[in-house]
This record gives C-alpha cells, sequence and structure tokens, in this order.
C-alpha cells in the first residue's frame, strides 16, 4: 500500500529566510502564542523585509526605513 502524502508533510520542515533560521511557533494550551524569538526582533525583521502596501505611496517611506536601520 502506498505511503500517505499526509505523512511526508510532517517531516519537511518550511523554508525560511536564514535570517530566520531556528524560528518557531506554538500554540500551549491556552491559546497563547508561544515564538522562540523576541517580538520586537521579527517587527524589525518584518519592517526590513516586507513592503507595506498602505504605506508604498508615502514620499517619506524611505526616510523611514533608514531611521529604522540606524536604531
Amino acid at each position: 500500500m502506498p505511503k500517505n502524502k499526509d505523512d511526508n508533510k510532517k517531516d519537511k520542515k518550511p523554508s525560511v529566510n536564514p535570517k530566520l533560521e531556528g524560528f518557531d511557533v506554538k500554540i500551549d494550551s491556552f491559546g497563547e502564542i508561544q515564538t522562540s524569538f523576541d517580538i520586537d526582533r521579527i517587527n524589525q525583521f518584518l519592517n526590513k523585509e516586507v513592503e507595506d502596501k498602505k504605506l508604498k505611496d508615502r514620499e517619506d517611506i524611505e526616510d523611514l526605513k533608514n531611521k529604522d536601520e540606524e536604531e
């Protein structure tokens, strides 16, 4: 009998950005999200790597990005 496809999916780990290597998310029995990274580190990564669709038409967006990088 052929192996079930769901078993293959459980064994594979998703490919991630090298900057997020080791990032893990779990939900505990109370429904709280537990992560292996600090939320500030995650937000900093998202600010640098992901374009915000709502802010893309702003003229001062590059200034804001540069300010975040300096901190």
